[in-house]
């Protein structure tokens, strides 16, 4: 799909209020994959989604819906491996949370909404992501997350320096 260049503005807008947005920036305290966190992971999905929807073969895909999703898919806002009350299940349960933080600090809409409950298909089977940009944000954050857990602490903080300037910007 060709991204206008009025397009990419106006998502690289959308892009920098949510990476300095205070709310989204608490998902720095949540660890995630091998020294990442949630905050590096969710910004990465997103470029990396928008990247993937810049194919010619993607058409017709509402880009705000990938990147909100990307970056809101992950937004549960605890370490389950602290709070045990959140320890078992979380896998199957996170995106519930996240999309009810979701909602409840963002105005997003019903599609962002589903992007975010399916996006752990397919270990929560009944939750099939639909919408082609469901099925983009679902593979991508399966992609990032699979990088992400493959790689050793061993270069964490030359990783997090490499995440940081990564994502410091959508295009």
């Amino acid at each position: 799909m060709k991204i206008t260049q009025e397009q990419k503005n106006d998502l690289e807008k959308l892009y920098q209020s949510l990476l300095h947005n205070e709310k989204i920036m608490r998902m720095k305290d949540i660890p995630m994959h091998r020294g990442s966190n949630c905050y590096e992971h969710c910004f990465t999905v997103a470029k990396k989604a928008i990247k993937l929807c810049e194919s010619p073969l993607k058409k017709n895909i509402d880009l705000e819906t990938v990147i909100l999703g990307a970056i809101l898919h992950d937004y549960y806002l605890y370490d389950w491996r602290v709070d045990s009350s959140k320890r078992k299940g979380h896998g199957r349960k996170h995106q519930y949370i996240a999309a009810e933080n979701a909602s409840r600090d963002f105005e997003i809409s019903m599609e962002v909404k589903k992007v975010i409950e399916s996006h752990m298909w397919p270990l929560n089977f009944h939750e099939y992501p639909k919408s082609k940009e469901a099925k983009i944000v679902s593979i991508v954050d399966k992609m990032v997350t699979l990088r992400q857990a493959l790689t050793t602490h061993k270069h964490k903080e030359k990783r997090r320096e490499h995440y940081l300037a990564y994502i410091s910007h959508l295009f």
